[in-house]
């Protein structure tokens, strides 16, 4: 089925609502796509999310644990964080799994590519397969309380499944990599 290319929304006025160092936020006022007039927010992220799913040769995986303010639960979820819009997204990959549980990797694939809210924003994550894994000295930030912890891949699987683990980066990954497996793609 053919879609089309043009954009249907018309921007009348925009008004910048809210700015910090990782997000701003924009109210527009718009012409919808049946030609009523109408507003819309859009959360401008400053960074693309990165997503990293380490998998050792056993099979085995890494999750970290922490409290997430802005849900206000506590949360598993592969090593993630963000990167500037202008920096090799790769190399943030390599940073953030470093930072968060100390390992180095050896090989990389990038395997997904997600819009995480696009309703409200303009939020990039990309996701990748971290191979070849060297244990180093983590490096967390100082707004970071991580637990981490080993564990095989399909135990993470199975976290998924049951609806224990509810972040969309890890989500999409741990689903992602077991399709792969299933298909023998990895």
């Amino acid at each position: 089925m053919q879609h089309p290319e043009n954009n249907p929304w018309k921007i009348t006025a925009e008004k910048n609502i809210y700015d910090n160092p990782w997000i701003s936020l924009t109210e527009y006022q718009v012409i919808n796509p049946s030609g009523n007039p109408g507003i819309y927010g859009k959360v401008h992220y400053k960074n693309i999310a990165i997503g990293i799913l380490p998998l050792d040769e056993d099979m085995n995986t890494y999750l970290v644990g922490q409290y997430r303010f802005a849900t206000g639960e506590y949360s598993w979820e592969i090593p993630e964080g963000g990167g500037p819009l202008d920096t090799d997204p790769l190399d943030s990959a390599k940073r953030e799994l470093l930072e968060e549980t100390g390992l180095k990797a050896s090989r990389w694939q990038e395997i997904q590519r997600m819009h995480l809210s696009n309703s409200v924003s303009d939020e990039l994550c990309i996701i990748y397969i971290a191979r070849g894994l060297e244990q180093h000295e983590a490096e967390p930030e100082e707004t970071e309380q991580l637990i981490i912890r080993k564990m095989p891949f399909h135990e993470a699987y199975e976290m998924v499944c049951r609806g224990e683990i509810k972040d969309s980066v890890t989500v999409g990954a741990v689903l992602k990599v077991q399709l792969m497996i299933a298909e023998e793609k990895l």
